[in-house]
């Protein structure tokens, strides 16, 4: 996946370790799944982990876009014995031809879908990263587009 909205990422020199930034406030989780489920494209919440968020309460800035790997018919069997899980035909499908990453799947506000430019986020996640999983040279969204 790429993450993104981090709000002193703007202009942040390369050394500057990003994550943490966020404005002063969240938004409740809108966890609504299996309708809404982590295959690639997605459009999803950034949240702090559950030990200091239980309620799952989203980022009011940070976000992250679903790019993930392809899954076995065999994988997501096991997937579904071990985590005691049940998934549609359509997550099925989806992970197996699409990609994802199911493990988020129930645990994250899942809001919106790349339907244009899919490329570009595929492109971003092969750009070389530092130690932190910070990309070497910045990389701005310098527009994008929101339909209804």
């Amino acid at each position: 996946m790429i993450q993104a909205g981090d709000v002193n990422s703007i202009d942040a020199p390369p050394e500057t370790k990003l994550g943490d930034g966020d404005l002063d406030y969240t938004i409740p989780a809108e966890i609504v799944y299996p309708h809404f489920f982590h295959k690639s494209g997605q459009l999803c919440a950034a949240r702090s982990g559950d030990d200091v968020n239980p309620e799952r309460a989203s980022s009011a800035s940070q976000f992250y876009i679903i790019t993930g790997k392809f899954y076995t018919e065999n994988e997501l069997d096991k997937m579904e014995l071990e985590k005691n899980v049940k998934l549609t035909p359509e997550q099925r499908q989806a992970y197996m031809l699409e990609g994802g990453a199911p493990h988020l799947d129930g645990a994250y506000t899942v809001f919106g879908e790349v339907v244009k430019g899919m490329k570009v986020v595929d492109k971003i996640q092969f750009v070389i990263t530092d130690p932190n999983d910070r990309p070497l040279k910045n990389i701005k969204i310098r527009s994008m587009k929101i339909v209804k």
